[in-house]
């Protein structure tokens, strides 16, 4: 049997993979670089596979490089959780859950799942971890939480299901000394023109908030782009552009200098909880519950319910 690589390694050949560079990966891991050189060319050779392809002016990953890439992200993120769950078994938890959420979460349902949610297990303990822009799957595509409430469209890989809690109209947000702050509504013909703040994230996520499938012949003029609804509202009240977002944000992050307004014809937001079907563990099962369950009792303002699971292979919308 060949031997199997040490967690320690792993973590060094990750660092490599994601930063593509040695001296970038050595001093994100705090050793040498001839040193993260060596270890990397060990686990080649105990592996029997090239997984690395190096020249003097690029790094890139060789298909077995890829393998494990992906392999060692889940082991990496297992190994955790097996020293987190073994301590909190031993303090007296009966386990742990990682709920991940942007922005509003699941606006006024997320405390009330949250609620419920421990008030019938209350043994588990819930960690909720916040994630920007950049990763619509909030968390579950790397395994780092268990369960998220997400914003369709994601593009439904085979690990993962997703079911729709409710759906809310899209609003615009503008400065409040824009003209368009004194309209009642406005359509997406109306502003085609404007400069807008685009989110850093996936393509076709961007072009979702973008309304890109509703604008026509009119392409996107970008004023400014964003990595979180802080950046985005601050970009607004500095007049570099517009941008769309679910009508629960006024809610949750108004402030003064902005205004909303609803707009006309522009297809809504889905707010959605998604799991890992490829871990199958129960407080994960509990929760979805739990969140099913109270969408169908509670509904936030606004919004309307809707139940529909997407099925893997298509985008949730």
């Amino acid at each position: 049997m060949a031997e199997l690589p040490e967690l320690r390694v792993l973590r060094y050949f990750v660092a490599v993979a994601e930063e593509l560079h040695f001296g970038r990966a050595a001093a994100r891991l705090h050793i040498s670089q001839p040193s993260l050189s060596v270890q990397i060319r060990k686990l080649e050779h105990s592996l029997g596979a090239r997984l690395l392809e190096r020249t003097s002016r690029y790094v890139e990953l060789t298909p077995a490089g890829l393998v494990l890439l992906d392999e060692a992200r889940r082991l990496l993120v297992s190994a955790e959780r097996l020293a987190f769950a073994t301590r909190e078994a031993a303090n007296g938890h009966r386990g742990s859950l990682i709920v991940g959420f942007q922005s509003n979460a699941a606006a006024e349902l997320t405390p009330k799942i949250l609620a419920a949610f421990q008030a019938r297990y209350p043994s588990v303990q819930v960690e909720m971890r916040s994630h920007d822009f950049s990763d619509p799957y909030a968390g579950l595509g790397n395994g780092s939480v268990d369960v998220a409430f997400v914003r369709p469209p994601v593009l439904v890989q085979s690990w993962l299901s997703v079911e729709t809690l409710f759906v809310e109209p899209r609003v615009l947000v503008t400065s409040s000394e824009s003209p368009l702050a004194e309209r009642a509504k406005v359509t997406v013909e109306d502003v085609a023109d404007e400069p807008f703040v685009g989110r850093r994230a996936p393509e076709y996520w961007r072009d979702f908030w973008l309304a890109s499938e509703s604008r026509g012949p009119h392409p996107v003029r970008l004023g400014a782009e964003v990595s979180s609804v802080d950046e985005c509202f601050e970009a607004i009240l500095s007049r570099r552009g517009v941008a769309f977002t679910q009508a629960s944000t006024q809610r949750f992050y108004g402030r003064p200098g902005l205004s909303f307004v609803p707009v006309d014809g522009l297809p809504p937001s889905p707010l959605a909880i998604a799991w890992r079907n490829d871990m199958d563990a129960q407080p994960v099962h509990d929760f979805v519950e739990t969140a099913r369950l109270l969408a169908g009792l509670d509904i936030v303002p606004t919004a309307s319910r809707a139940g529909t699971a997407q099925q893997p292979g298509s985008h949730a919308s």
